[in-house]
């Protein structure tokens, strides 16, 4: 049997931790070993807004020994990540610099986009996950910087949320002022149901059934509760809150003895304690599952998957189109305009695949932009595509990196606005998503200069490339007038950035 190994090294906000996988041809995976090491450098990221040297030689040490356990096991390929720790230091170059003299790694740091996506990667592909999510569901991402809740609905994503409530930032905020146990228990859950009450008014005017857990601690703690009864790391509502009160009640070293912690201090429980507690109070499922894997078990399923060493039975693309799409209903923009537009848009991407040259993820993309692009209308009218792009930007949508964010906004920008030259632009896009945002713009102009009157007064269209012209056959059941007026005018933009002719043909229909 072929094994191949791989490791995953996480530098999080209060531990940097390594992970050993195997892999075999039976395209199942299974951890060999975890080690971890307590360093937090969020203490040092939120209190001073930098890494301090000593911690980064401790950081650097930490990584080279990992670099003679990964060489023990042989591992075939390794990754490593951070996420906020190092990307809201204010000295994140200089640190990644020395890690890379050191140790010989490159770290990639995460978006939180990137880091939540991952992360869920780890259940997703769960049969437990598939049938919770059928029909209510929120995935609650609780790390040291912050947290991440991911709602879904009848087996779509509905929305997901980034606030920054995590336990580390908790306790730097709130901790170490002399206060007692219960004055810090009531502090963090008047922070923290403040920062949930705009969710909740939003996102939960029904009922959820389960809250998915992710985080450190709530492993140990549900571990714990299935000791007096229970099942699978699924716990009932009422039991998961009763014995978290109970541990509340104790002494912190009370507490980190009953859950097995290392610290006999552990200064993170508490704040993890109460966060746990306050977003079961406010999802309010029927269970709560903890399915007890981290970020590190979601890099290995991000490896496993583009090496095609294990098969996803989940549709992440599915999650970005019904996440896509409930944010232009939220801006009141979805209807059967944006519809028809998805429908045209990518027929025209995949009867031009020769001529753009583009791949699967930039026809993702294109239906994202194209589901999106009037939001902007909700603000302003006159502004509507800087609009748009603003909201693009500052909305998250798991399964999107920031850069492919930025990819969206902007052909959704130049779907109205002039091309600007490549100059003006190379701070965000390189030239290779420069061209990718101005073939798929010129698409989506194309798609939407069929439907202007906003009627769909077409059926059967058809579409083909012949003798340098895209050729679109329409059959109209009333009269394009607007459309065929408006068409050279709205199409001349596509001609500069392919080279070709659109040309409308229409095949009346007439009613007897």
């Amino acid at each position: 049997m072929a094994i191949h190994t791989f490791a995953a090294i996480y530098i999080g906000t209060y531990d940097v931790s390594l992970k050993v996988f195997e892999f075999t041809n039976r395209k199942k995976f299974h951890e060999v070993d975890h080690i971890r090491s307590r360093q937090e450098l969020g203490k040092g990221t939120y209190g001073t807004g930098t890494i301090g040297y000593e911690q980064v030689e401790e950081l650097c040490e930490t990584l080279a020994q990992f670099k003679e356990i990964m060489e023990s096991y042989k591992v075939d390929s390794y990754e490593v990540c951070a996420a906020a720790a190092l990307r809201d230091t204010t000295n994140e170059i200089f640190v990644l610099d020395q890690i890379y003299l050191r140790t010989g790694f490159r770290v990639k740091v995460l978006s939180n986009s990137e880091h939540r996506f991952i992360s869920y990667k780890a259940v997703a592909g769960s049969p437990v996950f598939e049938e919770m999510i059928k029909t209510s569901a929120a995935v609650v991402d609780v790390g040291g910087a912050s947290v991440q809740i991911t709602l879904f609905r009848d087996g779509k994503m509905i929305t997901t949320q980034h606030m920054e409530t995590g336990i580390m930032r908790l306790r730097n905020l709130l901790g170490d002022r002399g206060y007692s146990l219960k004055m810090y228990e009531n502090q963090i859950e008047e922070y923290v149901n403040k920062k949930l009450e705009g969710f909740r008014s939003m996102y939960m005017n029904t009922p959820v059934d389960y809250l998915i857990l992710i985080s450190d601690y709530a492993g140990g703690l549900v571990k714990k509760i299935e000791e007096k009864g229970g099942k699978s790391r699924q716990v009932k509502l009422d039991k998961f809150s009763k014995f978290i009160d109970k541990l509340l009640k104790k002494t912190l070293e009370e507490i980190t003895a009953e859950l097995n912690l290392s610290d006999e201090r552990e200064p993170l429980i508490i704040p993890a304690l109460v966060l746990y507690k306050m977003m079961a109070q406010n999802v309010n499922p029927k269970e709560v599952w903890v399915p007890g894997a981290n970020i590190q078990d979601g890099m290995a399923f991000d490896y496993a998957q583009h090496n095609k060493l294990l098969a996803s039975t989940h549709d992440f693309d599915a999650d970005i189109i019904s996440a896509a799409t409930f944010l232009s209903e939220h801006y009141h923009s979805f209807s059967p305009h944006i519809q028809t537009l998805s429908k045209l848009s990518i027929k025209i991407f995949d009867a031009m695949k020769q001529e753009h040259g583009l791949g699967k993820r930039a026809r993702l993309l294109l239906q994202v932009a194209t589901i999106l692009h009037d939001c902007g209308k909700y603000v302003s009218f006159a502004e509507a595509s800087e609009s748009t792009y603003h909201i693009i930007m500052s909305s998250e949508i798991i399964g999107l990196t920031h850069q492919e964010r930025e990819i969206v906004a902007q052909i959704v920008r130049y779907n109205t606005l002039p091309l600007d030259p490549y100059e003006e632009v190379a701070d965000v896009l390189s030239q290779e998503e420069y061209l990718c945002v101005a073939k798929l713009s010129a698409i989506l102009r194309v798609a939407n200069a069929l439907d202007q009157s906003h009627k769909q007064k077409f059926k059967n269209i058809r579409i083909a490339v012949r003798e340098r012209k895209l050729v679109i056959t329409v059959e109209a059941f009333e009269d394009i007038a607007l459309e065929q007026a408006l068409f050279d005018a709205k199409t001349s933009y596509f001609e500069n950035v392919y080279s070709m002719k659109p040309v409308l043909k229409e095949k009346r229909i007439y009613n007897y």
